[in-house]
């Protein structure tokens, strides 16, 4: 259903009633958080800064430098920079900083680092920076991390990691030894040795195969045309251990025996190309199979791994088919047997392939996948095909179950909602505040089949993503806003993306893009100064919790010093809002966690198709204590923050009997008291 114009407020968590607390004087966000560099949002950072006396910056505190590699570095290479404690471009500029020696030389270099997360910094080699070095020599001496940190002025340095690097202009691939013997169609074959490349700007290491094919039953061999096939790293950033897979195209994916030769080269983005000896390699390939798969119950939208050994696929002409025959029973029915069904799974690579439980193929047609369960036991049998050539595989027994629906949600906490944190003075407690975060979640929809994760998922193909944000890029004010398009009623879609910008969403003429904005919250503040503008509903007890930590007012940011001693997390605000630094601390991560929680599990209610579940309207009509989907302006601060008492905000009755219908769980509904939703 598309929106209309009556919908514009009734989709966000706003810092007004009406929506319009006034436009905030910060910048639009887009999906990497780039406009956060304007002067504008650096030069009120530094003020805040100078405002609270910072001694240190809190995102900086706890700078290491942990591992760097490759050992081998070429024109084209990214090293990697492995710690902790790094900052964004926005906060501060990074530097690889190398003394030594190198080629009888001393050296003395900085090398601009690009911020990757927290923990990963790249630093870009080209052939000007090997030639600073002395060309192909080794380097010996210690590398530095280094800030030149925005807050205030002071340059960061970690400490020293002591490691040789060698430098090269180009590699030769040195192999040690190749993986033999019996093989599936598309195995890696894994190859040892030295001086392998690592793909990107260095240029790519090929396998050259050439000799012949004899098929099984057959005296005759066929001549193979030699072909190359792309190597890759078996160890990430590794020159001793690549593969390359036993391409159908090599010798076909009927069985038989190859004997022939294997010729590893690097063609360097340069244009140089280096071989290696040839080396003699014999296989015998033999029929595909399955032989497992898990997990062994899934629900809709929800991957299904099928390990085996040759299967095909993600090239033209190659195709892997699924046969299963056996008995199927819906909802702890009986068994009944069922004629063959053919899925077509998602090619991984040789001994992978993955299914997607799915409403558009033959077990989706037979079986309502949101409301029904069943349990399957046969047997699998792989059937694989290029160019025109079928074989049918090895067939194995397998079970496995239809689980209930299952919606799963990924917080993607970016590093400009992370960075947000420092307008609070609680950089330092990131990851309490995001604990704190998923456990008010969690109350919210106990009883639900949901679960909320803050790593990326892998195991679903249809799942929810929600940005975590640090300013409304709508330039609204608004704590939040499910920007999927229009209502979905029954939670048919699975897969709302709340954050960057929806092209259909911004089309309709309403605000773009969605997520949860991290800044807006100031608004609760008497004084917010530059992050935002006073809500209504503002309340001096914000301040009474986060005036101690904020600098723009004096308060003094916590820091690593504050975390000594065990800063155990609240589960009330009984004591809030403290005596002591440390529960003051406590609190305002209670408070702040509780604050964005509460707002996350609002508009992934309106993602679920709530309020009003099958009808017109995003919010409850009129206020009533502790609703969760009261319209912004209907729930205060103290209500959100769950302090003096107050209980945090829940699904009124009707919409969590929505909820367990559409998410049904094992786990026993929750039976908290709850406010009718009219």
């Amino acid at each position: 259903m598309m929106k209309t114009k009556s919908h514009l407020p009734r989709r966000s968590s706003l810092a007004a009633p009406s929506g319009l607390a006034g436009p905030v004087p910060t910048v639009s966000l887009s999906g990497a958080a780039a406009l956060l560099r304007t002067g504008s949002v650096i030069l009120a950072v530094m003020l805040a800064g100078c405002a609270g006396g910072i001694a240190r910056d809190p995102g900086l505190e706890g700078l290491s430098i942990s591992k760097v590699a490759p050992g081998t570095v070429i024109p084209g290479t990214k090293i990697v920079v492995k710690g902790s404690s790094f900052v964004d471009d926005a906060w501060g500029s990074a530097t690889l900083h190398l003394v030594g020696r190198a080629g009888g030389q001393s050296v003395d270099l900085q090398w601009p680092a690009k911020f990757v997360d927290f923990s990963t910094l790249t630093v870009a080699v080209d052939g000007s920076k090997i030639d600073s070095l002395g060309g192909d020599v080794d380097f010996e001496g210690t590398m530095t991390v280094e800030f030149v940190a925005v807050s205030d002025g002071d340059t960061y340095k970690s400490g020293e990691l002591t490691q040789k690097l060698s430098f090269r202009k180009k590699l030769t691939p040195s192999p040690t030894g190749i993986l033999q013997g019996v093989i599936f169609v598309n195995d890696q074959i894994v190859v040892d040795g030295d001086g392998f490349l690592l793909g990107g700007d260095e240029g790519t290491t090929f396998a050259k195969i050439s000799g012949c094919f004899r098929l099984s039953g057959s005296s005759t061999c066929l001549q193979i045309t030699p072909e190359e096939v792309a190597m890759q790293p078996t160890e990430e950033l590794s020159r001793n251990h690549a593969a390359f897979p036993f391409s159908p195209k090599i010798a076909g994916i009927e069985p038989g025996d190859f004997t022939g030769t294997v010729t590893i080269l690097n063609r360097h983005a340069g244009g140089a190309e280096v071989a290696a000896t040839p080396v003699d390699v014999d296989y015998s390939m033999v029929t595909s199979q399955v032989f497992s798969a898990d997990p062994p119950a899934a629900s809709l939208g929800q991957y299904v791994f099928i390990h085996g050994g040759g299967f095909v696929g993600g090239e033209a002409g190659a195709l892997t088919q699924l046969e299963l025959s056996g008995t199927f029973s819906k909802n702890g029915g009986p068994a009944v047997t069922m004629p063959p069904v053919y899925l077509v799974p998602e090619f991984v690579e040789g001994k992978l392939v993955r299914y997607v439980i799915n409403t558009d193929d033959e077990i989706g047609h037979a079986l309502d996948l949101r409301t029904e369960t069943g349990h399957f036991s046969g047997r699998v049998t792989p059937i694989i095909s290029y160019n025109g050539t079928e074989v049918r595989g090895v067939s194995t027994q397998i079970t496995f179950d239809i689980a209930p629906v299952k919606q799963v949600v990924y917080l993607n906490f970016s590093p400009a909602y992370v960075e947000g944190l420092r307008d609070f003075g609680l950089r330092a407690v990131e990851k309490r505040v995001r604990e704190r975060i998923l456990a008010e979640l969690a109350r919210i929809y106990k009883g639900v089949n949901i679960e909320f994760r803050a790593e990326t998922v892998t195991d679903y193909a249809l799942f929810e993503e929600v940005t975590l944000m640090g300013i409304d890029p709508n330039n609204m004010g608004l704590f939040g806003y499910d920007n999927s398009p229009g209502k979905d009623n029954g939670n048919l879609r699975l897969y709302d993306k709340l954050g960057g910008v929806n092209a259909i969403t911004q089309q309709d003429g309403y605000p773009g893009y969605g997520g949860v904005f991290l800044r807006s919250l100031m608004g609760f503040s008497k004084h917010p100064g530059t992050f935002a503008k006073s809500v209504p509903g503002a309340d001096p007890m914000f301040d009474t919790i986060f005036d101690e930590f904020r600098a723009d007012q004096g308060g003094n940011p916590v820091t690593s010093s504050d975390l000594s001693s065990d800063v155990n997390a609240l589960q009330s605000g009984d004591k809030c809002p403290g005596s002591d630094r440390k529960t003051k601390i406590q609190c305002a991560v209670f408070v702040l966690g509780n604050l964005v929680g509460g707002t996350l599990g609002h508009e992934i209610g309106h993602s679920l198709g709530l309020a009003n579940p099958y009808a017109e309207g995003f919010h409850n009509a009129g206020d009533a204590p502790q609703r969760l989907m009261d319209s912004g302006g209907d729930r205060p601060f103290m209500e959100r923050s769950q302090l003096m008492g107050q209980a945090g905000a829940v699904f009124c009755d009707e919409e969590y009997e929505y909820l367990r219908q559409i998410l049904p769980s094992a786990t026993a509904a929750d039976t908290s008291a709850r406010p009718s939703c009219y």
